[in-house]
């Protein structure tokens, strides 16, 4: 097999989706407003990284070691209503969930893989979503 045309510059990435069903309310958008009132959503979170070089076999990063993150929605977000979790400490709108989501992966995936985690993108319908990226070392 012929390896890759070598590059000078250029990046590699890649992305996993995940998915939770929750409900939530966004009380200071005040009573008038529909998303005000509890609802829920069947969200979908995208997850990406990205690298300069590959490791072999030729990976951003082995799709198994994103696990925990998978772990992390079901167990905290899965089946909740988001304005009760503790952990979140903010109203849960799409670009907060991101945000947080984010700097969870930051933390607890970085230091044990190879790629960068660079972004994640939240939504709660087909056509709407929200995305935080980190800013790069």
């Amino acid at each position: 097999m012929t390896p890759p045309v070598p590059r000078t510059t250029g990046r590699h990435t890649i992305g996993k989706t995940f998915t939770f069903e929750a409900g939530h309310r966004l009380p200071s958008l005040g009573e008038g407003h529909k998303c005000s009132r509890q609802h829920g959503h069947s969200y979908t979170v995208e997850l990406i990284l990205t690298a300069d070089a590959l490791v072999p076999p030729g990976f951003v990063t082995d799709f198994g070691d994103l696990e925990p993150f998978a772990r992390y929605i079901k167990d905290t977000l899965d089946h909740r209503n988001l304005n009760e979790v503790e952990e979140l400490g903010f109203e849960p709108t799409s670009e907060n969930l991101a945000q947080h989501l984010a700097e969870w992966a930051e933390k607890h995936l970085q230091p044990h893989m190879p790629g960068r985690v660079t972004a994640v993108r939240v939504s709660e319908t087909p056509k709407t979503w929200a995305r935080y990226d980190l800013e790069s070392a």
